[in-house]
């Protein structure tokens, strides 16, 4: 994969200042209980949807200990991202909004358990990507499959984009 002609969008450089400003350089380094540890947000699993909660500077995180460890890695990068990047309470806003809220957690979701950053340590030609990345970032292979999809699509998009300027210029 040409992943010089990968474009970051803005979601993916917060997420990558965040993990540097953190210390996460590496797959092995994306801990959620470090994570949430250095955040000063508790961290709980029990056996109910995952959920989190802020009420002044009190926040938690409450992963469902039903779920798979990988779907617990998930929810937990779902849960952090509105801790961190929403305000307000779901149930009290319009239907729009709220569904903004959850695609940015879904996007948040996939560029915080498979940074941009780290995508330089994935061998694009291993013939089992998509088993290689759930192994090495501890994910699920359907969010990986919806990462390398977006990726792919991304550099796509940037190569008929440069292809259509010089075939334009050309004339």
């Amino acid at each position: 994969m040409e992943l010089h002609r990968y474009y970051t969008t803005a979601l993916e450089d917060w997420v990558t200042r965040f993990y540097t400003r953190l210390k996460i350089f590496r797959p092995e380094d994306i801990s959620p209980l470090i994570i949430s540890r250095k955040l000063g947000i508790f961290l709980r699993e029990r056996p109910f949807p995952s959920t989190h909660q802020v009420v002044g500077r009190f926040r938690c995180i409450v992963v469902d200990s039903r779920l798979s460890k990988e779907k617990k890695r998930e929810a937990f990068f779902h849960e952090l991202c509105h801790i961190l990047r929403h305000v307000g309470i779901q149930s009290m806003m319009p239907e729009a909004f709220r569904e903004l809220q959850e695609r940015d957690a879904t996007h948040f979701t996939k560029y915080a358990a498979i940074p941009f950053h780290m995508l330089k340590l994935i061998d694009w030609h291993e013939p089992y990507i998509v088993e290689h990345m759930s192994n090495m970032f501890k994910v699920t292979p359907e969010l990986c499959e919806e990462r390398l999809t977006q990726i792919r699509n991304r550099i796509l998009v940037k190569q008929s984009s440069n292809e259509t300027k010089i075939s334009t210029f050309q004339r």
